[in-house]
Parts: C-alpha cells; sequence; structure tokens
C-alpha cells in the first residue's frame, strides 16, 4: 500500500462507517419511538406478573437462537472475504446450519418447556414459543449476509420498524383476546415479520440457490471455525440476560418484569453500539486484510467515542429523571428506578469493551472467548453475593433485584479496560476513545437535570417534557464545542456523491 493510498483508504472507511452510523441511528430512533408504546402496553395492560413471566421465557428463546447461528453474525462476513465460491452458496450454506440447529433447540425446549417457565406452571401456549427460534436465526444470518455488501438498511427495516412496531401493535390487540398469551403471541408475530422483512432482501441480492449444493464438509468445517464466535456472541448475550435468569430463579414474576422493564428501557442505549455491528464488522476485517492495524485501531477509538458520547446522553436523560421514565411504564413499575439508574450506567462503561470486541473476535479470539467467559463468571458470582448480602440484612426485594444491575455495571466496566489494554498491545496504537470533555457535558447535565428533579410531584409531566430535552441540549452543546473534531462531525455530514466500495460479489475480496 502507498503512502499516499493510506490517508485516502483512512477517509474512505471513515465514510462509511459515518454512512452506515447515520443511517442505523436513524433506525434507532425509529426503534426508540416504537419500542415506547410496547413498554407501556405490556405495563399497563399485562402488569409486571405476565411481563416477568413473559422475560424469562424469551430470554431463553433468544438464547437458543444465538447458539443457533454458531457466531455466524460476526464470522459470516469473515468467510465470505476468504471463499472463491459463489457467495450465494456460502450464505446458503449458513443459512442450512441455522436451521438444523434451529429445529435441535426448538426439540429440546418443546421436550422441556420448564426451561423457559421455571417457577409457573405450562398451560396454553407456552409449549409453542419455540417453533419461533428458526425465524430469529434465520433473520440473523440474512441481515448478516447483507451487511457484508453494506446493505443496512434492511437491518434498519426490519429490526427499528417491522419488529418493534408489530409487537407493539399486535400486544395492544391480543390483549382484548387473551392476557394470559398475548404477550407471547405479540413476540412470535414481530419475530415473523422481522424474517420477512430480511429475507425478501437478502434472496433480492444473493439470490434462491440454483446449483448449490450443502457441502457437508465445509459445513463443519465452518462450524469449527466459528465456534470462538459463536461462544463470544453467547458469552455478550449472557452478560445482558443472566441477570434475568438469576432474578427469575431467585424471585416471582413480579419483581422480574420490574426489572424487565427498567432492562428494556435502558436496552435502549445498547442498541447504538449494535447499529454500528454491521458496518464495522467489513471495515475491520478489509483492514485486516492488509494489516492496516492502525486504521483498526482508529476506526475503534471514532465508533467508540460515537457510541459513548450518544449512550451517556441517553443515560443522563434516563436516570436523572428515572422516577418520572419509570412511571411512564406504569406506577407498580418505578420500584425499578434505582435498578434502571445502574443499568444505564453499565451500558455507557460496556461501550469501549463491546466496540474493542468487534475487533479481538478476529485478532485475538480465543483470548478475547476466555475473558468474556471469566468476566460473566464474575458478574454471575457478584450478582447472587449482592443479592444474599441484601437478603441477610433484611433490605426489601426490589432493593435486592437491584443487587445483579450492580454487578453488571461493574463486570462490564473491568471487561472494558482488559479488551481494550489488549487490543491496545495487539495492534501496538491507542484505542481509547475516553475524552475529558465527556465529564465535562455530563457534569453539565447533572446540574441542569438536578434542578428539574426538585419539582413537586404534581409537575413529574413537565420534568419529562422540558428536563430531558434541558439535559440534552446542554450536553449536547458541551460535546460539540469541545469534544468534536472534523472527524468525529463526519457522522453529521451527508454526501450523496460518496459512495463506499463494494465487496467483490463473485468471490474473494482483492
Amino acid at each position: 500500500m502507498s503512502a499516499d493510498a493510506a490517508p485516502k483508504d483512512s477517509g474512505q472507511d471513515l465514510a462509511t462507517l459515518a454512512k452506515g452510523g447515520r443511517t442505523n441511528i436513524a433506525g434507532f430512533a425509529l426503534r426508540l419511538l416504537a419500542r415506547i408504546p410496547f413498554l407501556f402496553i405490556a405495563g399497563r395492560l399485562y402488569g409486571p406478573d405476565l411481563v416477568g413471566r413473559f422475560a424469562i421465557a424469551v430470554v431463553v428463546v433468544e438464547l437458543a437462537a444465538l447458539l443457533a447461528t454458531l457466531g455466524l453474525k460476526r464470522g459470516l462476513a469473515q468467510a465470505l472475504s476468504k471463499t472463491d465460491r459463489p457467495h450465494a452458496h456460502v450464505v446458503w450454506d449458513a443459512m442450512a446450519v441455522a436451521f438444523v440447529l434451529s429445529l435441535i433447540a426448538s426439540a429440546v425446549l418443546w421436550a422441556f418447556p420448564q426451561i423457559m417457565y421455571p417457577k409457573t406452571a405450562i398451560t396454553g401456549l407456552d409449549r409453542y414459543l419455540p417453533l419461533i427460534v428458526v425465524a430469529v436465526a434465520w433473520s440473523d444470518v440474512s441481515l448478516a449476509a447483507l451487511a457484508y455488501r453494506l446493505n443496512v438498511k434492511a437491518a434498519v427495516t426490519a429490526r427499528a420498524v417491522v419488529e418493534p412496531w408489530t409487537i407493539s401493535i399486535a400486544a395492544w390487540v391480543f390483549s382484548y383476546f387473551t392476557t394470559r398469551d398475548g404477550l407471547v403471541l405479540s413476540y412470535v408475530a414481530s419475530m415473523t415479520a422481522a424474517l420477512i422483512a430480511s429475507i425478501v432482501p437478502f434472496v433480492r441480492s444473493y439470490g434462491l440457490p440454483r446449483g448449490w449444493k450443502p457441502r457437508l464438509r465445509e459445513l463443519m468445517a465452518l462450524a469449527r471455525a466459528n465456534a470462538p464466535l459463536a461462544g463470544a456472541d453467547a458469552l455478550e448475550w449472557g452478560t445482558r440476560n443472566v441477570d434475568r435468569f438469576i432474578l427469575g430463579v431467585l424471585f416471582e414474576p413480579r419483581i422480574v418484569g420490574i426489572y424487565y422493564m427498567a432492562q428494556q428501557v435502558a436496552s435502549l442505549p445498547q442498541k447504538l453500539k449494535t447499529s454500528f455491528d454491521p458496518i464495522l464488522g467489513p471495515v475491520i476485517t478489509k483492514s485486516l486484510a492488509i494489516d492496516d492495524r492502525a486504521a483498526i485501531a482508529a476506526q475503534v477509538r471514532q465508533v467508540a467515542f460515537w457510541i459513548i458520547a450518544a449512550q451517556g446522553g441517553l443515560a443522563l436523560m434516563g436516570s436523572i429523571p428515572g422516577e418520572a421514565v419509570m412511571g411512564v411504564v406504569g406506577p407498580q413499575f418505578v420500584a425499578g428506578t434505582a435498578a434502571l439508574a445502574f443499568l444505564l450506567v453499565a451500558e455507557v462503561l460496556a461501550s469501549t469493551g463491546a466496540v474493542c470486541e468487534s475487533a479481538l473476535v478476529y485478532t485475538a479470539r480465543h483470548r478475547n472467548l476466555m475473558i468474556s467467559a471469566a468476566m460473566l463468571g464474575f458478574q454471575v458470582v457478584l450478582s447472587f453475593a449482592l443479592i444474599f448480602a441484601m437478603r441477610g440484612v433484611g433490605w426489601p426485594p426490589n432493593w435486592q433485584a437491584a443487587g445483579p444491575a450492580v454487578a453488571l455495571m461493574v463486570s462490564l466496566a473491568l471487561t472494558s479496560v482488559i479488551k481494550a489494554r489488549l487490543l491496545q498491545h495487539i495492534l501496538r496504537a491507542p484505542v481509547s476513545p475516553l475524552r475529558w470533555p465527556l465529564v465535562w457535558a455530563a457534569c453539565a447535565a447533572i446540574v441542569v437535570g438536578a434542578l428539574f428533579t426538585w419539582l413537586p410531584p404534581s409537575l413529574e409531566w413537565a420534568e419529562l417534557l422540558f428536563g430531558v430535552p434541558a439535559i440534552a441540549g446542554v450536553y449536547l452543546f458541551v460535546l460539540w464545542k469541545w469534544a468534536f473534531g472534523p472527524d468525529d462531525r463526519t457522522l453529521f455530514r451527508r454526501k450523496p456523491a460518496e459512495q463506499p466500495t463494494l465487496p467483490n460479489q463473485g468471490g474473494m475480496t482483492r
């Protein structure tokens, strides 16, 4: 690579990241608008007991779907970049793997439904929920294949428009017929709609598998190669969901339902990181192909800063008026305010490690896997320790339920430090996105937000209507003035004439 080519390639990579980021941030905004009605409907029409039961079942189904993808959400890009076979055959190999593993997972959960409902009886449509595993897995694989060709619009449509709006509308409609099975039915409807929205552009892009014959040997090789990626995905998922499962084992469904609602509000900022995954993976694999480690470090720093900046603002907007935010979902859920605050802070602390992992899964798969496994074990042990310690001193269940949120926050902070140091050592370049103006912006927003929290309870609506925009305004002003440089502002500049180079669709990338 020539010396004068490097800046050009770096600029193209930044433009690609910014373009994908703009599309996905728009999708995040759409997802946010669509998710709020679901939280309101589920909280007000179904109540914490049914929400808690639903939350435990979904956590098991989503784990099954994640394992069925076998790490292909992130590994498919690398498989496509290294193959000399037609790309359509490779992606249909991946779909075949996901289909077979989904059937196995569905059969296990059908035979042992108590895994999904550990503290309640199996009735109604409970046993049929695992049939949706294949839809979730196929949607994930097809969107990963589209992301390789830099088609992020499909992911935005499926995940940010079709899925959340379907579950919101369906939950409202089914509440008139069956509150017992309404949430399960709405989840099945949303996953089915998301699959349709994913598979249609997938077939348009790659076509039907004409002349394709599954290669069992290559499928097994693909499974072995993706084992570390599948493990990393499962561990990352476990980090975000094991707290809910622990609560399901130790507490009644009502407590789980309250925590789940706090978790759903707090997980909205997390979608910002996952919004960059479809575009960050292909850009990193491209830089790895030419061994440009400095470019990878720059990409990680840039994306991590964008995510931390956005997640920090969302955390402040959600945690400072936390009681008012949870009160919108329903008065019974205000008890989850403490958990909400810890979970929102956890998302900010997790950003650096999550983005570093996007590079580590390609540069240090096994070490990344061992770190994730160790930190998940630490999180589980700390969760139980905090719950039993609070139970021992007689604290109420709602306070005890915040223990896993604290454990998650501590675990994610340590994971970010460890993974950032490892990636920095591998790339021999700094990867930390932290800047002092982030602290200044947070302090200014806290001061402004605190003023609105002093309003009397009768004016809680003003805390949300005026306080949240004020917090956001002050925070963004400080960041834009003192933290954002020319590269950072690329995210907000549209360049219609600028088209990123697509990967070679027929074989290996040159």
